[in-house]
């Protein structure tokens, strides 16, 4: 495989645009699979592991952003947004709901292709460093354990899917709802007890947590730098 070759999902209702990004896309070495509204595209992602979706935000039915909001946990696939120039509001609400970048309509395909290159460097190198390390602890995600102090210290499977999804996007916030259903827990409160649970495993002071901390009102994040 080339460097930058990957496999991509491209969701527009326009086929005229569909077509015309796949051919960018082709051109470019990438697979390209493509999808002509949300229920289509859902479909799709049941079937194959998308290395990035582009997401087009008005479509009748379900718009992008409600695809975006019910499947991002779910998929934790980086996804570029397709916006025309006025739907600022809706831009926001997308990067808010855990779209990864947007590109407003019309575009330059160059500058299609780079946004691309860019996600993907960030989440091939982030997906091969299995063993993070901050501060004095390193993770070997692989291993499920915590290395601190001379101790090894087992994590769980649930306890590894909240690490690599904090991993992922250290400094973001993650709200409680989110973390649930990464886990399948519907209690915020059980969240709360998995969070509490994972900071004294990695917290010298787990009651005032330098790096799995409290967002009051919004969630928690993971600041490792």
């Amino acid at each position: 495989m080339k460097e930058f070759e990957a496999h991509i999902l491209v969701v527009d209702d326009d086929k005229g645009i569909r077509e015309l990004v796949k051919e960018y896309l082709d051109q470019n070495n990438f697979i390209t699979s493509t999808a002509e509204n949300a229920e289509d595209a859902t479909e799709k992602t049941k079937l194959i592991k998308f290395d990035l979706i582009i997401l087009d935000i008005m479509m009748p039915g379900k718009s992008g952003l409600d695809f975006l909001k019910e499947n991002k946990h779910i998929l934790d696939t980086p996804i570029i947004l397709l916006t025309a120039k006025g739907e600022t509001t809706d831009r926001i609400e997308g990067l808010e709901t855990g779209a990864d970048d947007y590109l407003p309509k019309p575009f330059e395909p160059k500058e299609l292709i780079l946004r691309i290159k860019n996600i993907l460097n960030k989440t091939n190198i982030i997906k091969d460093r299995r063993e993070v390390e901050f501060g004095d602890i390193k993770i070997n995600l692989n291993k499920m354990l915590i290395f601190k102090n001379n101790k090894q210290i087992k994590i769980n499977s649930t306890e590894k899917k909240i690490f690599e999804k904090m991993l992922n996007a250290p400094g973001k916030v993650f709200s409680r709802e989110s973390i649930g259903k990464l886990i399948k827990i519907d209690k915020e409160r059980s969240v709360d007890v998995v969070i509490t649970r994972l900071r004294k495993k990695i917290e010298d002071s787990p009651k005032n947590p330098k790096y799995l901390q409290t967002i009051r009102g919004e969630g928690y994040v993971l600041w490792i730098e």
